[in-house]
């Protein structure tokens, strides 16, 4: 009978019953091994009535096997997946080896298994059960915790249990349970149910001082307590004792059927029978295992006890573990279930066997394509141990390297490598070493020393391996405060190194064209960064494109002022990025969306850009730089915002201070300052003259700033530079900005057709900021040089555009020159949106373009259920009760 902890339940109630309504709740039972968490979790569950109940337990020697907890977890509903979007679906049947298909990334694994218990949730609530978490593996760990932090609109409760909260940081930030021993009164009621209590008052005493309140030793220690009490050990050790004498007091058939339980952990009684029949044991040896108390024989077989199927694994000979493993892999189906079959094979034999060490490694590479990192490491470091050639076995390790970096273990991957170079491998193996060595610590530092020892490890290797490994160094010292000449004299080794392919793929031309940018005059590299635009243009309408090094190709759009090539690459590269579930490069993508909007002055969708960016952020536990943010804080006039993220930004390694000044001179041209925009852009001007980040757009701002402040010697190299481009490069952008800058610097009046010239050219492009601006600069001059009629026309278009735009800086000083002429201007300050937080406002704009409940959903890695919510929420602040009400609101 349960010794009810009718308080603890209450806190397991507190979850379970708003979650019945579609407010859910997950929390975390914390407490040693034998304090009662099964017990109290599973009362809590045996008192749900109507509930689907769904349960999963780590075991400790199978947390390397990719997704199997979720296995057991969502087994019994898979049959709902069928209604959800089809990345998500697609997503569940690759990870549970149904179909083969995209790797899919933990984030879309999460975001499927959200849809499917929200799904099972919509017919009667879900009750999520999750034991020794501590011991599941990295995969189910990192999705559970996904899904426990977006419960909260849906009807599912998840409670799991573990050890020491410690040891489950994922799940650190939900409510935590402690459990605590019994009270003595407690103890002695429990003791009296489920012992039988003919012992001495001393013993019984000695029984109640030795558990300690812990409620599995309180019954393990009476049932064995003899005539003399117990043995002066207690706690964990001293239970799983009790655990070993009484296995080890079976006869021996039993004992072998409890061994080929303990290492049989999916719990599958048909294959746990035929594995005894391998070894000579009937439905009597099964039944004396049962009844020992030890083994639990239902639908599934589990023991009693997480600690009694370690005490049974761990008390039994090396010998009799591998004849139980032997005996499991003989029976498991090698189609239906490949890998545990490997698996058992591996811990069945004693020394090298390149047969098993090759289905392990198949095993990995059946892992990486479910997504489960950790496993495709287990399985190639388990094959390396037993590869009997050194070659095989130094590459094996390499792969197993490989496989724990990308699962976000750095240290471990560099042990692996130390393993490797112990064996002394080959030249070739040992390049490889070096290199994966320097990969390592790159991608942990991202500093200058790691990239350049990027470099050098690249350098030994053959130039057609390492291509995008020099292209990724480069990218990386370009946006870095280095040593003068460095980044040349890199350019120069990568034209000498790396042999150009025939034809040319698309990264080819890239790590060319930067090469080739900084090293040649802006007239000659033009023609190779157009053609290498073009080439990422052609390859983005692919099918099946890959979005990788995109954004590097946006840049070079940017560089050139095509507006047309920038918004389409980058809004391809964030499509294929969600639909892959790229979610490595997502962020990132839409970060520079946000750039890109923010250019041609579409700074409302920029805002949306970084408010999913940061929604991708959050969902991945990542955190990003906030560049973006930076630039449409500037170009919005926010100074106060602006300096808020100037001050996060401070200190940051990798950080463009290019990027930083140029930000700086939007701001302070936009108020009007053009002393300090002019200062900002000398600080870092030599780095825009090598042709880095956003030089059309810089050398506009420097152009301007010098003009204003009568230093027009200071802007001869802009203006050049642009003209050189708009040359070569005839855009609307570029032919635009020429002509301004023709028109700023020119005293005379021959500058009237070179501004009519920039708007003209301006107004048929995206750039609408950049039009907008042209006027303002326009209407300056006209009321500089008396034409105050004309001057009007031109300020008042200019403010009006650019208030509706957003550039509120701007649009100030638009404002303060008619009010110089006498033409006041009214201000609207009232935004029918700055009541909705970030996510309704990225919601409101989603929907009003026509976007599905699921579709967003998808988009924030939540459930439809929660984009409901958000729709209710801001449909009560806005007033209005339809989407097409709110597509009219934001029309």
């Amino acid at each position: 009978m349960f010794v009810a902890r009718e308080t603890e339940l209450g806190e397991i109630a507190s979850a379970t019953v708003p979650a019945a309504q579609g407010r859910g709740r997950a929390m975390l039972v914390v407490g040693e091994a034998g304090i009662g968490k099964s017990t109290l979790i599973g009362e809590a569950a045996s008192r749900l009535d109507g509930w689907q109940v769904l349960r999963a337990g780590g075991i400790e020697f199978e947390s390397e096997l990719p997704y199997s907890a979720l296995h057991q977890l969502c087994a019994p509903v898979l049959d709902h997946r069928e209604g959800l979007p089809a990345p998500q679906r697609n997503a569940l049947d690759t990870v549970f080896g149904l179909h083969a298909g995209v790797t899919p990334t933990p984030m879309l694994v999460g975001l499927a298994v959200l849809g499917l218990l929200s799904a099972v949730g919509r017919r009667r609530p879900v009750f999520c059960a999750v034991d020794d978490v501590q011991w599941i593996d990295a995969g189910s760990r990192q999705v559970l915790a996904f899904v426990a932090a977006r419960v909260a609109e849906e009807r599912v409760a998840m409670v799991f249990a573990a050890r020491d909260a410690a040891t489950v940081s994922e799940l650190g930030r939900l409510p935590a349970l402690t459990l605590g021993g019994l009270t003595d009164s407690e103890a002695l009621t429990l003791l009296r149910y489920r012992t039988p209590l003919g012992h001495e008052a001393a013993i019984v005493q000695r029984i109640l001082a030795e558990a300690a309140g812990n409620p599995l030793a309180l019954v393990e220690f009476a049932r064995d307590a003899g005539p003399f009490g117990l043995p002066g050990d207690a706690g964990h050790g001293a239970v799983e004792h009790r655990f070993v004498s009484r296995f080890r007091r079976l006869p021996a058939p039993a004992r072998s059927v409890l061994v080929l339980a303990a290492a049989e952990p999916t719990g599958d009684l048909v294959l746990l029978r035929r594995a005894m029949v391998v070894q000579g044991l009937d439905k009597s040896d099964l039944a004396a295992a049962e009844d020992s108390g030890l083994l639990v024989i239902g639908p599934r077989v589990h023991f009693h006890h997480p600690l009694a199927r370690s005490a049974v694994y761990r008390s039994t000979g090396a010998g009799t573990r591998r004849q139980a493993h032997a005996a499991l892999a003989a029976v498991t189906d090698v189609d239906a279930d490949p890998d545990r079959r490997a698996w058992h094979q591996a811990n069945a034999i004693t020394g090298p066997d390149e047969e098993t060490a090759a289905e392990l490694e198949r095993s990995a590479g059946r892992a990486q394509r479910r997504g489960g990192f950790a496993a495709v490491a287990a399985f190639l470091e388990r094959a390396a141990r037993l590869t009997p050639d050194r070659s095989r076995q130094v590459r094996r390790l390499l792969g197993a390297a490989r496989a724990r970096l990308s699962a976000g273990a750095p240290s471990t991957a560099r042990e692996l490598v130390d393993e490797a170079e112990r064996l002394q491998p080959d030249r070739a193996d040992r390049r490889a070493a070096r290199l994966l060595r320097a990969t390592i610590d790159y991608h942990v530092a991202r500093s200058i020393p790691a990239t350049i020892a990027l470099i050098d490890a690249a350098d030994v290797m053959a130039p057609d391996e390492v291509r995008e490994t020099y292209l990724e160094a480069f990218a990386s010292l370009m946006f870095s405060v280095d040593e003068p000449g460095r980044l040349r004299r890199l350019a120069l080794h990568i034209r000498e190194r790396v042999p150009q392919r025939q034809p040319p793929h698309p990264v080819d031309l890239l790590l060319q064209a930067l090469v080739e940018q900084n090293l040649r005059p802006a007239d000659e590299a033009i023609p190779l960064m157009r053609r290498t635009v073009d080439a990422f243009r052609e390859h983005a309408r692919t099918p099946d494109a890959d979005p990788w090094w995109m954004e590097r190709a946006c840049v070079l759009s940017v560089d050139l002022g095509d507006s047309d090539a920038m918004e389409e690459i980058v809004d391809r590269q964030v499509e294929l990025a969600r639909a892959q579930g790229a979610y490595a490069i997502l962020p990132h993508a839409l970060r520079f969306q946000a750039v890109a909007r923010t250019i041609v002055g579409r700074f409302a969708d920029a805002h949306v850009c970084i408010i999913e960016a940061r929604a991708v952020d959050e969902a991945a536990g990542t955190s990003n730089l906030v560049g973006s943010d930076l630039m449409l804080a500037a170009w919005s006039g926010d100074a106060a915002r602006f300096r808020e993220i100037r001050e996060r930004l401070r200190g940051w390694a990798g950080v463009n201070p290019a990027a930083l000044h140029y930000a700086d001179a939007v701001l302070c041209n936009g108020s009007g300052d053009h002393g300090a925009a002019l200062t900002a852009l000398l600080l870092v001007r030599d780095q825009h003259r090598r042709g880095a980040y956003a030089v059309t757009a810089f050398h506009q701002e420097l152009v301007e700033a010098a003009a204003y402040v009568g230093r027009p010697e200071e802007a001869e190299d802009s203006a050049q530079w642009i003209g050189d481009v708009a040359r070569v490069n005839p855009t609307a952008w570029t032919t635009g900005a020429h002509q301004l800058a023709c028109a700023v610097l020119d005293p005379g009046l021959g500058a009237q057709d070179h501004y009519r010239e920039a708007i003209s050219r301006l107004a048929g492009s995206r750039m609408r900021v950049h039009y907008a601006r042209a006027r303002l600069l326009y209407g300056e001059w006209l009321r500089r040089v008396g034409r105050r009629t004309e001057a009007r026309v031109e300020l008042r278009a200019a403010h009006d555009l650019l208030g509706t735009i957003g550039a509120r800086g701007f649009a100030a000083r638009a404002a303060r020159e008619l009010d110089a002429i006498g033409e006041p201007t009214l201000t609207d300050d009232a935004d029918p949106l700055a009541g909705l937080t970030a996510r309704e406002l990225l919601v409101a704009r989603k929907v009003a373009s026509g976007a599905g409940t699921k579709e967003v959903a998808a988009l924030l890695f939540v459930s439809p259920r929660t984009i409901d919510a958000h729709l209710r929420n801001l449909y009560r602040k806005l007033g209005i009760s339809s989407r097409r009400q709110l597509r009219e609101l934001l029309r």
